[in-house]
């Protein structure tokens, strides 16, 4: 329920009176007994003291991040004891709380009427959880500890797969209370950006335990972008032909051969999301000719500043009227495809089963996020339409080989 009659939709609302909206809820619905009341206002009055402890939280909020380049992380080396990894539980251990609690500052500024939505304060209270479970992990002194924290990040990281899904789903629940759209911008880029290096952070820890020539961490070495493109590009078709029945093929041109470091995961995430468009643009505006399909190209160029991946439909384009709309939050272009639940059941299943969380998808959170990544790299994603012809989308990266400026993790 929204709470739509609520006086005070537009009031910040501290992080106690959230928190006690969702133990309310449950309250409620309890017992009227006067013993079942009292011993409700008991456990509510426990649980806000050991749970919220919104001192230690303020206190982490307020200390700055560290934040590493990628060339730190590429370069940290590698110790035959295991010290590398120590070091890079210690810092984890000291910046995932606070990194968390930056973000449990964010929901806290959230106007009342959101921050109550039930999907939306359900990732609030995740984000609390794991502040407190990182909190309370002692001091990491040896390799044993280590492993025990390691297990705990992992149990985090999945815990925490669905959280764009359910934001995605707490704000469109919540569209018609949002009056400052810059607020809403502002606050995803800010929670999903956030997120994205939290696991980085945790998955490069996660990885340094694992004998990887290749990698660093979750540094590939000498990554190929026409590898890790013609991956996505079989998933998007499996993904196109579920769904339509067929799919158009996709070409790559450019500096195939191209090979330098980087970090897959962003990729992971961005990529199924652009060239799932491109089909889904080329298939829906040839409805008639489905099997008379003109291809998806993607061309790849590799400079010593940075690469660039240009993907080019021949899906009709975009109005020019909207175009500066598509990367909006919960604008979608083809509103259904985006929001059929059985759409984004199969892009879970399908996504879930690699080696990451599944990337950004459904109720139009695709091109946004796939925005706000790309800007957290240090780059950009820009799209070019010809209306009535198709669609180009450039996806443009800094390199991280340390030669010239970087964006911090």
């Amino acid at each position: 329920m929204l709470l739509d009659d609520a006086p005070c939709c537009l009031v910040d609302m501290s992080e106690r009176d959230r928190l006690n909206c969702s133990i309310c809820s449950k309250l409620f619905r309890s017992t009227s007994s006067i013993q079942g009341h009292t011993e409700l206002a008991r456990e509510r009055s426990k649980t806000v003291t050991s749970f919220y402890n919104q001192s230690a939280i303020d206190a982490s909020a307020e200390k700055a991040l560290v934040r590493l380049t990628p060339t730190t992380l590429l370069y940290a080396g590698k110790s035959p004891d295991g010290n590398h990894i120590l070091s890079s539980a210690k810092y984890l251990h000291k910046e995932l709380p606070v990194r968390i609690a930056h973000r449990i500052k964010g929901f806290r500024s959230l106007p009342f009427i959101i921050g109550c939505n039930p999907t939306i304060l359900q990732v609030h209270e995740l984000y609390i959880r794991a502040y407190h479970v990182l909190s309370d992990f002692p001091v990491i002194k040896d390799q044993e500890m280590d492993a025990r924290y390691s297990k705990l990040v992992q149990q985090l990281l999945d815990d925490h797969k669905d959280v764009v899904t359910l934001l995605a789903e707490g704000f469109r629940e919540c569209r018609r209370h949002i009056q400052d759209e810059n607020l809403v911008r502002n606050f995803l880029d800010t929670t999903l950006t956030s997120r994205l290096g939290i696991r980085m952070l945790a998955t490069h820890h996660l990885a340094l335990h694992e004998e990887n020539p290749d990698f660093v961490g979750i540094i590939c070495r000498r990554l190929s972008p026409k590898k890790i493109i013609e991956k996505w590009v079989d998933f998007a078709r499996r993904l196109c032909e579920h769904q339509y029945g067929n799919s158009p093929r996709v070409r790559i041109n450019g500096h195939v051969a191209a090979r330098f470091p980087f970090i897959p995961l962003p990729l992971d995430y961005i990529l199924p999301e652009l060239l799932k468009n491109a089909m889904r643009a080329t298939m829906e505006s040839h409805l008639d000719t489905p099997y008379n399909l003109p291809d998806v190209i993607v061309t790849i160029a590799n400079n010593d500043v940075d690469f660039v991946i240009r993907i080019s439909d021949r899906g009709g384009g975009i109005s020019h009227n909207i175009l500066d709309k598509v990367t909006d939050y919960h604008y979608s272009t083809a509103e259904e495809s985006y929001q059929d639940p059985r759409m984004n059941n199969l892009f879970n299943t399908l996504t879930n089963s690699g080696p990451q969380s599944g990337p950004m998808h459904g109720f139009g959170f695709g091109l946004p996020t796939s925005r706000a990544y790309a800007e957290y790299l240090g780059g950009s994603l820009s799209i070019q339409s010809m209306q009535g012809i198709g669609t180009d989308v450039y996806l443009r990266l800094r390199h991280i080989d340390g030669k010239g400026e970087s964006f911090r993790v």
